[in-house]
C-alpha cells in the first residue's frame, strides 16, 4: 500500500511540473503583453522595429532569463541594454522566467 501512494504522490508531482511549465508559458505570453515586450521585440519576439534589436523567439529559456537579469543588474551594460533596463527594473525574477519560458516556446 505504501509504494502506491508513493508511486501516485511522485505521478501526480510530476504532472503538477508539467502543469506549471504549461501555465508559465501562458502567464509568460500574458506577461510579454503587459510588460510592453512588444514594443521594440515585435509580436512573439520575432520582428523587432529596429535591426540593433535582437529576435528573442526560440531562444533558450535559460538564455533568456540571464541576459534579462544581466541587463536588470547593470552587469550586462552593452549594445542598446540601456533602454531595456528601463523596461526590466520593475519586473519580477519570477516574471522574467515566465517571459523567458513563453519566448523559448515560439518559433
Amino acid at each position: 500500500m505504501m509504494k502506491i501512494k508513493q508511486f501516485v504522490f511522485a505521478s501526480s508531482m510530476a504532472v503538477t511540473a508539467m502543469l506549471c511549465g504549461n501555465v508559465a508559458a501562458a502567464d509568460g505570453k500574458a506577461l510579454y503583453s503587459a510588460k510592453l515586450c512588444q514594443t521594440c521585440h515585435g509580436a512573439e519576439g520575432k520582428s523587432p522595429i529596429m535591426p540593433l534589436y535582437p529576435k528573442v523567439n526560440g531562444q533558450s529559456k535559460e538564455y533568456l532569463l540571464a541576459q534579462m537579469k544581466d541587463i536588470k543588474t547593470g552587469k550586462r551594460s552593452n549594445g542598446m541594454s540601456a533602454a531595456m533596463k528601463a523596461m526590466v527594473a520593475n519586473v519580477s525574477d519570477a516574471e522574467l522566467e515566465a517571459i523567458a519560458a513563453y519566448l523559448s516556446t515560439v518559433n
